[in-house]
């Protein structure tokens, strides 16, 4: 949708021009799907055909105004099938489990209330996606015996054991005998051969007549040709939708219970309504996350809004007669292929069942079974499409193992079961991940050392102390350890336990120096910090001018790996605040590209930076240079270019053209800079930039760049006498380097 489209739906979400269209056509898709499945999970449910078509109504009409899913649909649901059967036998009448649905629809309420559906944000996506694509894998096996006239099975059974005693599997035993309808089969074929030409081609995939509304009417055409031409191809009533037929519509009154009310003294009702309450709760949260994964428009639901809504749904329910309610997958799949943008379908098809079971039943009654399980087979494949397979393969084992044991659970068991299973596995996989990486272990080269850095996660959970001791047991003998906690919000205390005791009895034992940063006060450890991780006195005495050259080419290696050192800027500005001790002088250019304390990786107080255009020598700079090398003591002088250097590319141009650089720029002290560039410029063989195409261009002025950083360390040796007579003494050393913009690597001129 365009921003005016979005904008229509924000002001008005059920009645915006841009989608009332095909929110309409969808709820119709939606109506049509969800009829025989209100009628199959009651039946399964052994509870009174009525009262799915009560469930599907309420869900659509009650629970899609007042939900904040733009896609979610509901209505009763497979997954509480058994829970009913269960409930129902317990106590005796159907009349006395409307009360435990009423009870129930009212703990929602409450749940919903207490901002319960917040939980929705635990649900690993990996069990989401295992969910959908059991559906998927659901939806083909169930429908494929009813595409070819196979209806033992009610439809809308989700589980693997069914009530006409047969497997999801077994059942296809019973095909292979030969209990095959010639007239379905042809209805069921035909029906998947139209949806697929539908969804391929662009002129009909565009159309406003939704693809299953046409199939149902071929489905509806066809028996009626075989109705005429008689023998064994008309598809009889037992293939057909089933919906109660009243004598008149004020009749359908007559069809609704009533909650038995003397029953509310009876406990078991209460444990009823609380189970009822709990798994329609968890069912729908579930099955919301899912919806939402397949929103087009990847919309978030509200999920305790969402729970209000179901429980004034089975509030509802338990009032006039009907099976609870929750978000069901099925009908939401349906809803988002079908082209659904707001709730409006989600209400409207409540609307349809209404008028359809009240005016129409009749006609309802005319429409194989065959042709809607055409309709549920193509949106099973949509759900478990290959694609989604090997994203999850994709992603790894600690994805993919959940997804797949959530997928097979469910077909193998029933809709709860196997999320509970796959939720267990899921958690499994994350304690397994955890015990096994509690923390982050990085090795860090430091001004005085390697130091093996502990990086604690955010929770160190007590599941975390066998890890953690054993990386301690297993650090190596006068060694220099750092515990980081500064990004940890909740430590155990048997984990704080294991620290003191290795910090403060273990440690000292086996020479190893222990290190703490970042630990909250209330957890009685301190900051103690027993390495240099900026530049000391006592540290800048003890260097010679290779070691400090090799501490830079280490930090360049670190920025360039991206393993920088983790630093306490706060620490080092307290302890620099009374002096420096720099380990070395690094002239380089202003370009805002290579700042030097970033690009080798070094901490407050390291080195000096004299940074000028071009990184060429003047008074000052030089005079900056011999303040660092005879009062500072620094132990190295760096000249420090760059490739695409601006300076130096202005240099070329104007020395190449020999134009003065105050009358072409107006810039009356930028000559001084361009003269001491010139003579790398006039070094280099004379070519007419002109002629250069733009790479030799930057290839040439690379090379004056890197020419520029050798004069200009010839240069400090030769104007400074201070600087020249430490370098003879050994005390420092003047070394130049060209830093590559494009890799971050920097070139060293020894």
């Amino acid at each position: 949708m365009n921003s005016e489209e979005d904008k229509l739906v924000k002001n008005n979400p059920l009645f915006a021009s841009a989608t009332i269209g095909r929110d309409l056509t969808a709820s119709l898709v939606v109506f049509l799907v969800a009829l025989p499945l209100c009628l199959g999970i009651a039946l399964a449910s052994e509870a009174p055909l009525f009262s799915g078509l009560v469930a599907g109504i309420v869900g659509g009409i009650v629970v899609g105004a007042l939900s904040g899913s733009h896609t979610s649909v509901s209505g009763p649901a497979a997954g509480l099938t058994a829970i009913v059967v269960a409930q129902i036998e317990s106590l005796g009448s159907f009349e006395a489990f409307l009360l435990a649905v009423l009870i129930g629809g009212v703990l929602q309420v409450v749940f919903g209330l207490m901002k319960a559906g917040a939980l929705s944000a635990f649900f690993p996506s990996s069990v989401i996606k295992g969910l959908l694509a059991a559906i998927g894998v659901i939806l083909i096996l169930k429908q494929i015996p009813h595409l070819l006239g196979h209806d033992t099975d009610p439809e809308g059974d989700l589980s693997f054991e069914q009530p006409d005693n047969e497997t999801t599997f077994s059942e296809f035993g019973r095909l292979i005998d030969g209990e095959i309808h010639g007239g379905a089969v042809v209805v069921g074929l035909a029906s998947i051969l139209v949806l697929v030409i539908w969804g391929r081609w662009k002129p009909l995939k565009k159309s406003i007549v939704p693809a299953p509304l046409v199939v149902v009417l071929l489905g509806v055409a066809i028996n009626y040709v075989f109705q005429r031409m008689g023998g064994g191809w008309p598809v009889g009533e037992s293939h057909l939708v089933k919906v109660p037929v009243p004598e008149s519509p004020v009749d359908v009154i007559g069809f609704l219970r009533l909650p038995d009310f003397s029953q509310w003294r009876n406990p078991q009702v209460y444990i009823a309504g609380f189970t009822v309450a709990i798994v329609a709760s968890l069912e729908t949260l579930l099955n919301l996350e899912a919806v939402d994964k397949l929103d087009t428009r990847k919309r978030d639901s509200p999920p305790s809004r969402e729970l209000i809504a179901q429980g004034c749904g089975n509030i509802t329910c338990g009032l006039i007669g009907g099976l609870p309610v929750t978000s069901v997958i099925v009908r939401g799949s349906v809803n988002v292929n079908a082209g659904s943008q707001t709730k409006l379908s989600a209400v409207f098809h409540g609307v349809l069942l209404l008028v359809s079971v009240a005016f129409l039943p009749a006609y309802l009654n005319m429409i194989p079974k065959a042709a809607l399980a055409a309709i549920l087979l193509v949106t099973g494949f949509k759900l478990a499409s290959p694609q989604l397979f090997r994203q999850m393969w994709a992603e790894g084992r600690y994805q993919f193992a959940p997804f797949i044991i959530t997928l097979v659970s469910i077909v193998m068991t029933d809709l709860l079961v196997g999320i509970l299973i796959g939720l267990a596995v899921s958690i499994l996989f994350i304690l397994n991940s955890n015990l096994r990486q509690p923390i982050r272990r990085i090795v860090e080269t430091h001004l005085d050392g390697d130091v093996i850095n502990l990086e604690l996660a955010n929770q160190v959970s007590f599941l975390n102390k066998a890890a953690l001791d054993k990386m301690l047991n297993d650090l190596p003998r006068s060694s220099r350890l750092l515990v980081d906690a500064t990004g940890t919000d909740y430590i155990d205390p048997d984990v704080l336990s294991l620290l003191r005791d290795f910090k403060e009895s273990i440690a000292p034992q086996r020479g190893v120096k222990v290190s703490l940063r970042g630990f909250r006060e209330k957890y009685h450890l301190q900051d103690d910090v027993q390495f240099a991780d900026y530049s000391t006195r006592e540290l800048q005495g003890r260097l010679t001018p290779d070691q400090v050259l090799d501490i830079l080419k280490e930090g360049n290696r670190r920025f360039r790996s991206g393993n920088r050192l983790s630093r306490d800027f706060g620490r080092q500005v307290d302890a620099t605040k009374e002096g420096q001790a720099p380990l070395a002088v690094i002239l380089s250019c202003i370009d805002s590209r290579v700042p030097a304390e970033l690009v080798f990786d070094l901490g407050l107080g390291d080195i000096f930076s004299v940074r000028v255009a071009g990184n060429v020598i003047g008074t000052k700079s030089l005079g900056s240079m011999e303040y660092g090398v005879a009062v500072a003591g620094v132990k190295l002088v760096l000249v420090l270019g760059h490739t695409r250097c601006g300076a130096v590319t202005s240099s070329v141009k104007l020395v190449s053209e020999n134009q003065n650089a105050e009358a072409a720029t107006g810039c009356g002290h930028l000559q001084a800079i361009v003269d001491e560039i010139a003579p790398s410029v006039l070094q280099s063989p004379k070519r007419n930039l002109r002629d250069m195409s733009p790479a030799e261009v930057e290839e040439f002025v690379d090379e004056v760049a890197r020419e520029n950083v050798m004069h200009t360390v010839a240069v400090v040796t030769e104007r400074s006498e201070v600087i020249r007579n430490a370098v003879e003494a050994g005390e420092a050393k003047v070394v130049g380097a060209l830093y590559d913009i494009k890799s971050g690597e920097i070139e060293f001129f020894c």
